[in-house]
């Protein structure tokens, strides 16, 4: 094959983006009698064995959660559950239920203050298991209201690449005096795609002392999200809400585009493009990736990886063949 001749300037790339059982022994003795050891009878136990709700504001409600097992070595049916004590109840636990050696089932207490002071109650779960009766001791008093009220900043999150979380602070400011916040929840448009931490209930907000939290927002889809959220207390404006916002934005799609100098040897009839992966501080064997005619000196590679290294080189073609790469050029795909 004749060489061609061929005078090249720098290749130049530009990185583009997108949107787009045991062994036993024999024995000759009079073999031994094959004994079978009695299960222990069903045992039912609780955790916690009692439910402690602090101090709850006034007109909201919190849940609590507790756990019922079967420790014992034998099946046994709960048939009644009895909550008594004002402003206590429960829900996720349906009589007849019965557990088997091990199981465990678990069901949410509530507490709503329906008086001010302290309250008390209990769970009695009546079964059929050896102990035949359980009890959960159950306490909590409503939050004495305060005379101060307490504000909210709404937070925007900004934009994020859907498949990623991002992150703002919010702010609890307090006024007139001292607030005590029990709680938060989501609600709105998008309440699943945001959360709420940095804040261990309850929290006393202070007339000189703000509080800030951390709102989480983690996109399912592109677009603006919003979530409203709302934080119980024994402030006189309880409950205090605040606006959550995000943008939901498309993971980047990234392409390299490689551009070069028209070979001044006559008779060249096109130009062909190589790339190799960049490892090891050396570029690996190349292969063709494509073709243009002489009259374009610009190619786009639009099937790259997130965090690869490539290697791109050309090569003029006329009816003899190709001739020796060009200069060699690298290009870095940013990780996702």
């Amino acid at each position: 094959m004749r060489p061609l001749a061929a005078r090249w300037n720098t290749l130049a790339v530009a990185l583009a983006l997108a949107t787009m059982l045991g062994c036993q022994g024999l024995s000759t003795s009079k073999p031994n009698s094959l004994s079978t050891g009695t299960p222990l009878p069903g045992a039912l136990s609780g955790v916690p064995a009692s439910v402690s709700f602090g101090s709850v504001p006034s007109a909201t409600s919190q849940t609590q959660s507790d756990t019922l097992s079967n420790t014992g070595g034998t099946s046994f049916t709960i048939t009644q559950v009895t909550v008594t004590g004002a402003g206590f109840s429960i829900s996720g636990l349906t009589t007849p239920l019965t557990l088997t050696p091990g199981q465990s089932t678990s069901f949410n207490v509530i507490f709503e203050p329906q008086s001010s002071g302290n309250s008390s109650g209990n769970i009695a779960i009546a079964s059929d298991a050896s102990d035949a009766s359980l009890n959960v001791a159950l306490s909590g008093s409503e939050a004495t209201q305060s005379q101060g009220t307490v504000s909210v900043t709404p937070v925007s999150v900004g934009s994020v690449t859907v498949g990623t979380s991002g992150t703002q602070t919010g702010t609890l400011t307090a006024s007139g005096a001292n607030v005590s916040v029990s709680s938060v929840s989501l609600s709105g448009t998008n309440p699943s795609e945001f959360s709420v931490s940095g804040l261990s209930f309850p929290v006393t907000v202070t007339t000189t002392q703000p509080r800030t939290f951390t709102v989480t927002f983690t996109p399912g889809a592109s677009g603006t999200a919003s979530a409203s959220a709302s934080f119980a207390s024994n402030a006189s404006n309880s409950p205090s809400a605040a606006v959550l916002t995000g943008t939901g934005t498309s993971a980047p799609v990234y392409s390299v585009m490689l551009s070069w100098t028209a070979s001044t040897t006559s008779g060249v009839t096109g130009y062909e493009v190589y790339r190799a992966i960049f490892a090891t501080n050396s570029c690996g064997s190349y292969s063709s990736i494509g073709s243009t005619p002489s009259s374009s000196t610009a190619f786009t590679d639009s099937v790259v990886a997130d965090g690869a290294t490539y290697c791109y080189a050309t090569r003029a073609v006329d009816a003899s063949g190709e001739s020796g790469y060009s200069n060699v050029v690298q290009a870095t795909i940013p990780a996702p």
